[in-house]
């Protein structure tokens, strides 16, 4: 991914944005990648990408909290500390809801910012490129590979969808 030079234009609206990808996918050019400094509603339709699975890994890391607090309590108080207290006995199903809910939204939590940290490359010690310093502040941002599309023709496109600013960088 190293050395790849990178067509791009900032557009001031995301109107502007979305009638630009619309029209490059008209075109056929192949998209980079697209800046928003906020969420765009409807954009992931227009380019094409799924629906994210990160809430599959959130039911699947929660269940496995669920099962590690139940069978951990279970365990602890039926064979490794068999004491009545409270003159509950000892598998008393009521009071292991507490632990057995926070463990569930710890695991869940925690194992979904590591598998969103994973999937989006953003791991300790990576350093990603920033195309310009005002896409995450006010600009939206429509980029073309140069290995895909010509830079004439990129350039070209951009210009005629109204892009207020473009620029070349390699990355």
């Amino acid at each position: 991914m190293h050395n790849r030079e990178v067509v791009f234009g900032l557009y001031d609206d995301e109107t502007n944005l979305m009638d630009a990808i619309k029209m490059a996918n008209k075109d056929h050019l192949d998209i980079y990648d697209v800046y928003t400094p906020f969420p765009v509603h409807g954009l992931d339709p227009i380019l094409g990408l799924e629906e994210s699975r990160l809430h599959i890994a959130g039911f699947i890391y929660g269940a496995i909290g669920t099962l590690t607090a139940f069978l951990g309590m279970t365990w602890i108080f039926t064979q490794d500390w068999p004491i009545i207290f409270g003159g509950k006995p000892y598998w008393s199903v009521p009071a292991f809801i507490p632990i057995t809910f926070e463990l569930t939204v710890l695991f869940a939590s925690i194992g979904m910012v590591v598998t969103f940290y994973t999937v989006c490359g953003m791991g300790p010690g990576v350093s990603n490129p920033v195309l310009h310093d005002r896409i995450t502040d006010d600009k939206f941002c429509l980029a073309f590979d140069t290995h895909s599309v010509s830079a004439e023709k990129a350039e070209a496109f951009l210009k005629g969808t109204g892009a207020t600013e473009i620029s070349n960088k390699v990355i």
